[in-house]
């Protein structure tokens, strides 16, 4: 069945037709809707073949910029992403991933004084604005307003508690392989300093990872408890050293404070890598000596705009009932805090 029978009997125009067999955002959803149930009723299948060979011409050439998507968070400031490193990296790759696709970034404040749901809906209705990514919310479990209810959102992270659909680090499979590396250089006695903003933030997923790694590969007696701290306090870590004698650590903090942990360090004339391994599962470790995990920022912002672009050509303007998670894991960096590998 071709295009032009579905115009014929829609009576559009082919291009009009061909548009809305391909969810253009220039087709009224209306008109969509009236297409796609003159092209069920005509058994009409599209050709895959023809599509991938229409996608890869419309790579090739300049795109131009026809439409916004939103970026807020529930942060007390206007834009968080422009003070954090690790954020900015990840605005970064959205403003990139989202111009390949012909958008650009509208930046807004949800709680910029004298702002109320009503007023932000208003704005976004008012710029066109169908999509919205968040930047989640220093506290975890925050709801977003049922105002924003009837657009397309993704959420980076897990401080929302609204279902919506996100993209996030691997936590699960990150801190696996980390505690899997350290095993296979030979070390026996891994322990984890956490710190408290990253095992909220990851609803304490890291605890549930360290815990069943050590049952699995060591056996449930040998696993050490989990040493959790605001920031990098010496008194508590100095007894919980002296106590448990790991032969290595899992360091799992905000980057701000990976400088400050390995001054304790050598405060405590504990010498990395041959007194002590560590391995650091961080935002950013480039720049630092330690090896381990980066989030991978790139990905997670592609992710995002890749993820929302999606449901706003299905037309997934509601709050998800099956939420869906994509989930990025980290990347290594080699450092100078893990030695070669022990007998």
């Amino acid at each position: 069945m071709s295009v032009r029978k579905i115009a014929e009997l829609a009576g559009l125009s082919k291009s009009a037709v061909s548009l809305a067999l391909h969810n253009s955002p220039k087709i009224p959803p209306a008109t969509r809707q009236r297409v796609l149930r003159v092209a069920r009723r005509l058994g009409y299948h599209p050709n895959a073949k023809v599509n991938e060979l229409m996608s890869q011409l419309r790579r090739n050439r300049p795109r131009q910029t026809e439409a916004s998507l939103g970026v807020f968070s529930l942060y007390a400031e206007a834009q968080p992403w422009r003070r954090s490193l690790h954020l900015g990296r990840i605005y970064d790759s959205m403003a990139e991933r989202a111009a390949f696709f012909g958008y650009r970034l509208d930046p807004l404040w949800l709680r910029e004084p004298g702002m109320t749901p009503h007023r932000f809906r208003a704005i976004l209705a008012a710029r066109g604005i169908q999509g919205l990514m968040c930047f989640g919310s220093t506290e975890l479990d925050d709801p977003l307003p049922p105002e924003l209810n009837g657009f397309a959102i993704v959420s980076q992270g897990l401080s929302i508690r609204t279902p919506l659909h996100r993209v996030m680090s691997h936590v699960y499979n990150d801190l696996w392989r980390i505690l899997d590396r350290l095993h296979a250089l030979g070390y026996q006695r891994p322990g984890l300093v956490l710190g408290r903003y990253e095992d909220i933030r990851s609803a304490h997923a890291h605890v549930s990872v360290y815990l069943g790694w050590c049952q699995v590969v060591l056996g449930a007696p040998t696993a050490i408890p989990v040493l959790t701290q605001e920031r990098v306090e010496e008194p508590p870590f100095a007894a919980w050293f002296a106590r448990y004698r790991p032969d290595a650590i899992v360091l799992v903090h905000h980057y701000n404070f990976l400088g400050e942990f390995e001054q304790m360090l050598r405060r405590r004339r504990i010498r990395v890598p041959q007194d002590l391994g560590v391995a650091a599962m961080s935002q950013i470790l480039e720049g630092t000596r330690f090896a381990g995990l980066q989030e991978n920022q790139r990905l997670l912002g592609e992710w995002c705009v890749e993820l929302l672009v999606s449901r706003i050509l299905s037309q997934d303007f509601a709050l998800p009932e099956h939420p869906r998670i994509e989930m990025v894991e980290r990347q290594w960096i080699e450092g100078a805090s893990l030695g070669p590998p022990r007998r």
